[in-house]
């Protein structure tokens, strides 16, 4: 367990993951530009510790960009490790109970589960060792990442808050745009958590914002936890320990002792809302202004030796990507065992930016099965967000993209095999008819009584048209397009025995009234003034 981020910092440097960068780069639009090029680097590059920020404190960025990395977070040897723990704790729970025997053997996981739960710190919290009543904003290193931004982002608070209703804590990641000292945006879609408990509140809704501490925590933050389970029920069981909480100064509401920075405030119910944004998103590409909720700053508090943890988000390949894997490995086994018990496996390649395609193996007993499949996951948590899904047989390896590529081209059939529908997606995706609600779309590539012997070439089953300037561009580059500017229902059609898919802008097409976003980019500018310190930056990668 790592006691703050200096702590984690020490132990990244000690296993040659960490590279401190002493020359001054400038939280505006420069540290990004250089996470940007260290995080596309093979394997996700190094964690970044930017030491001279023109603030007092430091900047770590790409803390969990590797897989090394997220498993030292999640502080295990192997996602298989940690999915054998949740497998075997799903099982007992979901175990009929039919004798006394079989209730009392119950009782040693009911024991452990509650030294998961948080309890109290005792004595001075870390997090409180220095006070400000009347801190500003812009004393601390916030990122602006990307020329079009709105301002600068905070990237990864751990925003916290509790259901006036049912008393349960919520810790969501929602950015936050600063818009002077005292108030930010609090960038909560209506389907998330914090959006629910403000809407729940009378009039004013108590918010305490983290930043840092044990890695953890920020992994745990972004976790698909079912409503209602607390982020650090689920730290704890990670650990084998309890997070330790502290009240905050000025609002009713508990945070981990051990965090860098805690900015206390609260978002008022009956404030009209604020336009937030353009922010270049973990689509690659911008998302837009809209209106969202204001946060008031009322305190802040943090470590003596506090460290700005950040992210960046744009085109793929970033750091989230392994915070994806690690939520796809994780969280495989209760897809199986609550939502269908079929599956084998479950893979989220990273062109899809997190849930923009999805491929399933599954155990095949009957005709439809896929289908069947396709729509359980559809209604299921965060895969509602999911637009095209790719369903297998068992035995094939879905991390091999030419597997894959062979088991479409040999099993399926556009015309027989394709299920479109249509449901909620991501806020973010700009290329639905309407924000938030667009198509999805299944491909079954199970194999079937008419399967082909041998496969046919990819373009005599499938077909994507992209923008001219696209044409040559990369495999990746091009997958990545087809997730963000094709709508599975609008620009998908079936002829001849083929399906034809739009990847193209829909900037000016007939019936498309929503604004078309830029794609993520930095400046000329920004990269000339990186290039000129890129030398003595990239001697230590």
């Amino acid at each position: 367990m790592f006691s703050s981020l200096s702590d984690y910092v020490k132990f990244l440097e000690s296993k040659g993951e960490l590279i401190r960068i002493k020359e001054f780069v400038d939280p505006v639009l420069e540290i990004a530009e250089v996470t940007d090029r260290v995080s596309k680097m093979p394997g996700g590059g190094k964690a970044l510790l930017f030491e001279n920020t023109g603030t007092r404190y430091p900047v770590l960025t790409n803390m969990m960009g590797s897989e090394k990395r997220i498993l030292y977070t999640l502080g295990a040897d192997s996602f298989e490790e940690i999915e054998q723990r949740f497998e075997d704790i799903i099982n007992q729970i979901l175990k009929e109970k039919s004798t006394l025997m079989d209730k009392l053997k119950m009782l040693p996981l009911l024991k452990e589960v509650s030294r998961w739960l948080p309890v109290n710190h005792k004595g001075s919290a870390p997090c409180q060792e220095v006070v400000q009543y009347n801190a500003k904003l812009s004393e601390l290193p916030i990122l602006k990442c990307w020329p079009q931004d709105g301002g600068r982002f905070i990237t990864l608070p751990l925003v916290h808050t509790v259901s006036p209703v049912t008393g349960q804590r919520n810790v969501g990641m929602y950015r936050m745009q600063v818009f002077d000292d005292n108030t930010t945006g609090m960038h909560w879609h209506k389907h998330k958590t914090g959006a629910k408990h403000l809407s729940e509140s009378g009039h004013r809704l108590p918010v305490a914002v983290c930043l840092g501490g044990d890695p953890l925590y920020t992994y745990c933050a972004t976790a698909p936890l079912p409503e209602g389970i607390d982020e650090y029920l689920l730290a704890g069981f990670l650990r084998g320990k309890p997070v330790e909480m502290v009240e905050c100064f000025t609002q009713k509401l508990k945070v981990p002792a051990d965090c860098d920075f805690v900015i206390e405030g609260y978002v008022q119910k009956s404030e009209p809302l604020v336009i937030e944004g353009p922010f270049g998103d973990h689509t690659g590409f911008y998302s837009l202004e809209d209106y969202y909720p204001q946060f008031h700053v009322t305190c802040i508090s943090h470590r003596k030796d506090a460290i700005y943890p950040a992210t960046i988000v744009g085109v793929p390949p970033q750091e989230d990507r392994f915070i994806a894997l690690a939520t796809e490995k994780i969280f495989l086994t209760p897809i199986k065992l609550v939502i269908s018990p079929e599956i084998k496996d479950l893979y989220l390649p990273e062109e899809g930016v997190g849930h923009n395609f999805a491929v399933v193996k599954i155990r095949k007993s009957y005709d439809g099965q896929a289908f069947k499949v396709a729509n359980a996951m559809w209604g299921a948590g965060q895969m509602m967000f999911n637009k095209f899904l790719i369903v297998v047989d068992e035995e094939i390896d879905i991390r091999d993209h030419n597997a894959l590529k062979e088991t479409i081209c040999k099993h399926y059939f556009p015309e027989t095999d394709t299920l479109v529908s249509k449901g909620p997606l991501d806020i973010l995706d700009h290329t639905a008819p309407r924000v938030g609600f667009g198509g999805k779309l299944c491909l079954d590539a199970t194999t079937k009584e008419y399967s082909r012997k041998e496969p046919v070439e990819m373009d005599q089953i499938i077909r994507v048209k992209f923008d001219k300037d696209e044409e040559e561009s990369s495999e990746y580059r091009k997958l990545w397009l087809l997730g963000a500017n094709c709508d599975a229902e609008r620009d998908s059609s079936i002829k001849n025995g083929v399906l034809h898919l739009d990847a193209t802008s829909k900037k000016g097409m007939k019936g498309f009234d929503r604004e078309w976003p830029d794609i993520v980019t930095s400046s000329e500018e920004t990269k000339a003034a990186v290039d000129a310190k890129w030398a003595s930056i990239s001697s230590e990668l």
